[in-house]
């Protein structure tokens, strides 16, 4: 492709649908990716996040809408002239070909100018210049991912899509692999569209997180903002864990709401919610929980007690799931700094948190939404 192209701003999907019969796979999903970001769209198995990369690429017709790269419609053009390219989570590597070659494939078939200089920069850039000469088969699964990357870069698209890259390899590579394809986007500053259903992988890398359910957006935002304000249980439940209370509202104390939740009152900021009466629900991340012996002082504002149900150690930090007074599963992640000796299961202890991290949902929605029961994230 010729260098001397003009950038385009944006990445907009404009009322674009995809449907199968009478599935909506993509539900008139209306977004603007900025140029030069790292954007993940995050969702479970079926929520539409590969259908809509797949449009994006070229790959799939849609029902309606439109895809624009700037002011360009490209919606009806062909994957090829798209200034888009796109790494599989296979790779598609040619294994009779090295790595150098596999790189300067696409140049080739252009009949470019300055292949050499062009491919060892871009091996330079993904840390393979010393492994140019073997073959796919001789490297890593996170070699392997870099050179897919490479030879995708190398013909300097506007938008890089990646479609579950990192879902073939094991944990500690794909972490590593995480920061290294974050570094590469930052390196080469051109948007990278990245689809995964892992919420840590779309946290680690993204500027901006697009959560996916049902063909739709739920949430856009930076990770902080979803993950610290979700705006939906969908979202609370499937970034990450949360604990999620159900009461009713018994007054306002200051700059704070007292919530009535069974026996206890508990507090969240009225600059939280617009809510003054009635039902509320809210809901607090395990990390914010505090845990110690019942009857212990020096606990926050929001407190509960009751009885620890099983305890997890996983390193950094140690699990625990707690049986509240009047029956509710509590979870609480305290970081191993010091290890406590907490963790027999029926062992009466306090909870405690801040209130201002509380978040509030509407009460009206399904609450198990996006809810998964296992300890694994």
């Amino acid at each position: 492709m010729a260098s001397n192209r003009p950038k385009v701003e944006d990445l907009h999907l404009v009322n674009l649908t995809k449907s199968f019969g009478d599935f909506k796979a993509v539900d008139n999903l209306t977004l603007t990716i900025p140029a030069g970001s790292f954007f993940a769209l995050l969702g479970p198995s079926g929520c539409g996040k590969t259908t809509t990369l797949r449009m994006v690429a070229g790959l799939e017709e849609p029902t309606s809408g439109q895809i624009k790269l700037g002011q360009d419609d490209i919606t009806n053009l062909p994957p090829y002239k798209r200034w888009v390219n796109t790494v599989f989570q296979s790779y598609a590597l040619f294994p009779h070909l090295t790595i150098y070659e596999n790189v300067a494939f696409g140049l080739r078939r252009q009949k470019a100018k300055d292949i050499d200089n062009q491919v060892k920069a871009m091996l330079e850039l993904v840390e393979l210049t010393t492994q140019a000469q073997k073959k796919p088969q001789q490297l890593s699964g996170g070699q392997q991912q870099r050179v897919a990357v490479a030879r995708a870069l190398i013909n300097e698209p506007d938008v890089l899509l990646l479609d579950e890259p990192l879902g073939a390899l094991d944990l500690k590579l794909r972490r590593q692999m995480q920061l290294e394809l974050k570094r590469i986007q930052t390196e080469v500053g051109i948007t990278f569209v990245h689809v995964t259903h892992d919420q840590e992988e779309a946290m680690t890398m993204a500027d901006t997180i697009a959560v996916m359910n049902e063909g739709k957006i739920e949430q856009m935002g930076s990770p902080i903002q979803i993950y610290e304000h979700p705006k939906t249980a969908f979202v609370a439940n499937f970034l990450g864990q949360t604990n999620l209370f159900e009461g009713t509202v018994a007054g306002i104390e200051g700059d704070e709401l007292a919530v009535k939740v069974k026996d206890v009152t508990l507090y969240v900021p009225l600059s939280s919610t617009e809510i003054r009466s009635g039902r509320i629900v809210f809901g607090v991340r395990p990390e914010k929980v505090k845990i110690v012996d019942q009857g212990k002082t020096g606990l926050p504002k929001n407190q509960i007690s009751g009885s620890i149900k099983l305890t997890a150690f996983v390193g950094v930090s140690t699990q625990y799931e707690v049986i509240t007074n009047w029956g509710q599963e509590i979870s609480a992640f305290e970081q191993n700094i010091d290890p406590s000796d907490l963790g027999r299961p029926g062992q009466a202890v306090s909870l405690g948190w801040e209130p201002r991290h509380s978040f509030v949902l509407d009460p009206d929605q399904d609450l198990t939404a996006g809810l998964d029961t296992s300890w694994d994230e």
